[in-house]
Formats: structure tokens, C-alpha cells, sequence
């Protein structure tokens, strides 16, 4: 069950990131170019993210739960007892990451406020950069590749 979780939680990391990155992308496009938030692009681009950061928040968290890196390793070594990689795994990547989805959700919410387009591309770009940046920031990179 572990693996299976595990790979369900790093294939779902890829997609989730390239449509979070789109939705960041499209949001400084249309700030740019003072374009009309479209309902069907737009938001359903925004959305998306928004549900996939989510989703991926949850493998994550069962995850934290069943693996021996995450809750097991703070349970077995201590919080000081945990080296540079394993810290990085069992509580940075996890605290860091919720952050970043309590980011992205605030960006999200905020947005639906605003009637014009402008503001709601502004929400949405500064929220999910800061959810982007700081999931990028927290990836194991050294087991992604």
C-alpha cells in the first residue's frame, strides 16, 4: 500500500505543478494584457489547480502517515535525531506544503470577490506564485529525478 501511495503522490506531483504553473502563467498573461476573466478558460484553468494542489495534499498527508519517512522517522529518531534529507521529508516538504495550498486556496477565494477581471487575475497570480514557489522550494529534488 506504502509504494503504491508513494507513486500515486509523485506522478500526481507532476501533473498538479504543470497545471498550477499554467494557471500562474495564464493569470500574469491576462493581468498583462488586461484581458476579460473568461469563465470557461480562466476559471476552469484556476479551478483545476485548485483541485489538484488539494487532491495531492491529501495522497500527501495519508502518505506522511504510512511511511517510514514521515510520521515513523519523527516517532523513532526525535525531531533532533532527524538528518538534513529525513527533516526535509518528515516536516519541512509537509508544513511547507500546506502553506502553499492555504496560499493557493486563499488566492482562489479572494478572486471570487471581484467582478473585474483584472483584480481576479491579480489574486490569482500573486497567490499561486507563492503556492508555486513554495512547493518548488520543498521538493525532494535529489528522488525526483
Amino acid at each position: 500500500m506504502y509504494e503504491t501511495i508513494q507513486m500515486l503522490h509523485s506522478y500526481l506531483a507532476y501533473v498538479a505543478l504543470a497545471v498550477l504553473l499554467l494557471a500562474v502563467v495564464n493569470s500574469i498573461t491576462g493581468l498583462i494584457g488586461n484581458r476579460i476573466f473568461n469563465m470557461n478558460k480562466d476559471l476552469r484553468l484556476s479551478l483545476f489547480a485548485l483541485i489538484l494542489c488539494h487532491i495531492q495534499l491529501l495522497v500527501g498527508l495519508i502518505l506522511f502517515f504510512v511511511s517510514p519517512s514521515g510520521l515513523n522517522a519523527i516517532q523513532e529518531f526525535g525531531m533532533g535525531g532527524l538528518t538534513s534529507a529525513a527533516r526535509l521529508l518528515a516536516v519541512e516538504h509537509p508544513f511547507v506544503n500546506i502553506l502553499a495550498i492555504t496560499s493557493i486556496t486563499i488566492g482562489w477565494s479572494r478572486h471570487k470577490k471581484f467582478v473585474e477581471g483584472e483584480k481576479k487575475f491579480k489574486n490569482i497570480a500573486i497567490f499561486y506564485s507563492i503556492g508555486l514557489l513554495l512547493i518548488l522550494s520543498r521538493i525532494p529534488w535529489n528522488q525526483w529525478f
